[in-house]
């Protein structure tokens, strides 16, 4: 009897295709996608900064929130992601599709949370991080939008990451750039009142972007349900499934945590930035976006290797694992070392985008060029934590991102912050990488003696 009838379903492609090949052909449309994704987020900032520099300053005040609902978001499809593609890699169809629909479950349950945090939360949040009336206004309008419009952000990501999940990169792609696309278009027409729109200011920034979040999903989901065949999307008699759930939070809570430690850092780290100046904040935010056009790549190599490694993993094929986390560190080092070439040669002239003014620009520049530093660390961190996250060990991704920003980089931004030079408190971000990367190392040591080592060459 043939191994594929064996299992019930065929070798899928991450099982067998050059791995060369085959984390390029994952990997390159995420990358595209989400550079371009990144391009929209700086190019958003920009048209937001053409209001006022405090609308800008509202925006990167909002981040905390909206990194928050992402992360739940990701991490939630970090988890099924990864759940999904070890049961492919398992060969068990009925558990691939009780995944996938358990996903979408979870995914809904999600969105109605941050329709409740926007109803009653935004006002709070600002006002408890200025007492300009102007910035609480700007952020409390364009809060609200995106958080109770959240369903089309969280239904895209989870739909997403169900093609990424069976190696439809390409497919994924097209849903991103859809919804990028849809963005980039609707901003200016939104927020200026061009061709007959109405001008909307920053009002117009937040529905351009839940838009755009809501054309990516419903592109998304048609996509999954006619070209998607290795999923059955029936919901025909389907109830939650405790055991699923519990999977797929598994790795999916660390993730989110992980995230949401990153929310609470840029919130207290706008503290100590707000005590200097508003405008320190604005370069934060800045910041913010222009580093996403470095990150968001890597983090489309991140989403094309997780699948790779957990099928690997599901199939026991311990070459193909090393392999492939090679290759990946590899080009996110590569990725992270052309980011800090930029950063560190033409500060000014991206900052200038932003409408600068000549306070912004002399607190950006050695901002910019100073957290640059750590660029290539972090590419090695966040391929390692692909791996944890591949393997179902979210929970080192966690711990990692927990100790850097939360245990290293707040405390010694604040303690930074007392010589009284706000130039000093930018170091904070390359000394909290480096212990990033020592505990990273270590985790990684535990996990492959733990899962890789003792299998089969």
């Amino acid at each position: 009897m043939s191994e594929e009838k064996a299992f019930g379903m065929p070798e899928n492609k991450m099982g067998t295709m050059s791995l060369g090949k085959l984390l390029v052909q994952m990997s390159l449309p995420m990358m595209i996608s989400m550079f371009v994704q990144s391009l929209y987020n700086i190019v958003d900032s920009i048209f937001v900064a053409q209001i006022s520099e405090n609308a800008l300053t509202a925006v990167s005040l909002a981040f905390p929130i909206q990194n928050l609902l992402i992360a739940v978001g990701v991490g939630t499809g970090v988890g099924i992601n990864s759940l999904l593609s070890r049961r492919l890699g398992e060969r068990k169809p009925e558990e691939v599709n009780k995944t996938a629909l358990n996903g979408v479950f979870v995914t809904l349950c999600s969105a109605v949370v941050f329709v409740l945090i926007g109803i009653f939360v935004p006002r709070f949040y600002f006002e408890s991080q200025t007492t300009n009336t102007e910035i609480i206004d700007y952020g409390v309008t364009y809060m609200r939008i995106c958080l109770i419009v959240s369903i089309g952000i969280f239904g895209s990501i989870t739909f997403e990451r169900l093609l990424q999940s069976t190696g439809k990169m390409l497919l994924s792609m097209v849903s991103q750039l859809t919804g990028t696309v849809f963005n980039l278009v609707f901003d200016p027409l939104l927020i200026f009142g061009l061709c007959g729109f109405p001008k909307l200011g920053i009002a117009g920034a937040a529905i351009a972007t839940v838009l755009g979040q809501i054309a990516a999903m419903i592109v998304s989901a048609i996509l999954n349900l006619t070209h998607n065949k290795e999923i059955n999307f029936s919901f025909k008699g389907f109830r939650p499934d405790g055991t699923v759930i519990k999977d797929i939070y598994a790795v999916g809570v660390p993730s989110i945590l992980l995230g949401s430690v990153g929310s609470i850092m840029v919130y207290f780290l706008n503290l100590i930035l707000g005590a200097f100046s508003t405008t320190a904040i604005a370069v934060f935010g800045v910041y913010f976006k222009l580093q996403s056009f470095i990150f968001m790549p890597v983090f489309g190599l991140n989403n094309g290797a997780v699948p790779i490694i957990a099928y690997n993993f599901g199939a026991q094929k311990k070459q193909r694992i090393i392999k492939a986390v090679k290759l990946a560190s590899l080009a996110a080092c590569c990725i992270m070392l052309f980011g800090t070439l930029v950063f560190e040669l033409f500060p000014g002239f991206f900052l200038r985008f932003f409408n600068a003014s000549d306070e912004m620009l002399s607190i950006g520049i050695p901002a910019l060029r100073i957290i640059a530093i750590h660029f290539p660390i972090a590419g090695f961190c966040i391929v390692f934590g692909c791996v944890f996250q591949a393997l179902g060990e979210g929970i080192q991704s966690m711990i990692v991102s927990f100790v850097r920003q939360l245990i290293v980089l707040l405390p010694a931004a604040w303690l930074l912050s007392l010589t009284g030079k706000l130039s000093s408190v930018w170091w904070a971000f390359p000394i909290a990488e480096i212990s990033s990367l020592l505990m990273s190392v270590i985790f990684l040591i535990q996990v492959y003696n733990k899962f890789i080592k003792n299998m089969p060459d």
